[in-house]
């Protein structure tokens, strides 16, 4: 099975990418989704977190994400003590998932993850590939995507990596512009053939 790594910031178009590789019969992880169900039933990811944050439990007992969030989105440090202590157990869950697609004999997976090489995800990938577009363009689209103000959007683009940083880790990048999502479907699905095909030989 090949195991693409995909990343690149918000609003630039991973999910048109991402439905390239469900159409050739591949698996995608979702991390973010990942992360999100360990904070629902990982225990000993909730009681770490419980003793670096404090008060982050919501009525229920669980993680309360909005609570969480407010402490580590306003500070770089803390949301760095946050991935450190989240990534070790989101790329055991994956590698599960991983397992689960290779037991069902899905023969492409794609691990749909913004902090990609962060948290070492890369590692378990054959290949990784990046979707990047212009921050003008990515704010318009999580705008009409998300139905936030347009200074909102503009801080969360604000927040990402740059595409340098992309381009200085990623086996390919692609800038989504200028395209019908049709082209940009096909340059993807060329690469990937590409891809699988020099994986085959």
């Amino acid at each position: 099975m090949f195991i693409l790594g995909i990343t690149g910031p918000t609003g630039a178009g991973k999910t048109t990418a991402l439905a390239v590789i469900e159409q050739m019969g591949g698996c995608i992880i979702d991390a973010d989704a990942t992360y999100h169900q360990l904070l629902e039933r990982c225990v000993p990811l909730c009681r770490a977190l419980v003793e670096a944050f404090g008060a982050i439990l919501g009525e229920d007992g669980r993680i309360d994400r909005k609570k969480l969030g407010a402490i580590v989105f306003q500070d770089a440090e803390k949301l760095e003590q946050l991935n450190q202590i989240a990534y070790p157990y989101i790329v055991d869950a994956v590698k599960q998932e991983i397992d689960g697609a290779q037991q069902q004999g899905c023969p492409l997976a794609a691990i749909d993850a913004i902090g990609l090489f962060e948290s070492g995800l890369d590692g378990l990938c054959h290949k990784t590939m990046a979707i990047t577009a212009p921050p003008e363009i990515r704010i318009q689209r999580i705008m009409a995507r998300e139905g936030i103000s347009e200074d909102y959007a503009r801080s969360r683009v604000r927040a990402q990596k740059p595409d340098d940083f992309f381009q200085s880790h990623c086996d390919v990048v692609f800038l989504n512009v200028n395209t019908t999502i049709e082209a940009f479907q096909a340059q993807i699905q060329e690469q990937l053939n590409q891809f699988l095909h020099n994986q085959e030989g």
